[in-house]
């Protein structure tokens, strides 16, 4: 994770909060949360970058679409950097 940018993380987290989401339901995501456009450009060498890291797969739905599935090792990346996270900032509830 500590070689992730930042929007490579919120892909990250995105994939993770959803059931084996396409690039377009990513995408969505993203564009709600940064409020801006997500061009294709950017979002699909990110999604393959974490792909080749090992911490997202790719599976096909069909011969246009691909669905993204975090792995176990993307799972403890995510754990790893929220308890890193908790070591300094805490949430008061």
């Amino acid at each position: 994770m500590k070689d992730l940018t930042g929007f490579q993380r919120d892909l990250l987290y995105t994939i993770a909060g959803q059931d084996e989401p396409h690039g377009l339901a990513v995408k969505d995501e993203l564009e709600d949360y940064y409020e801006t456009e997500i061009h294709h450009g950017r979002l699909y060498p990110n999604l393959d970058e974490l792909v080749e890291k090992g911490l997202v797969e790719k599976g096909q739905i069909d011969r246009r679409t691909n669905f993204y599935e975090i792995t176990r090792r993307g799972r403890r990346e995510i754990e790893a950097r929220r308890e890193w996270e908790d070591q300094y900032v805490a949430v008061e509830a």
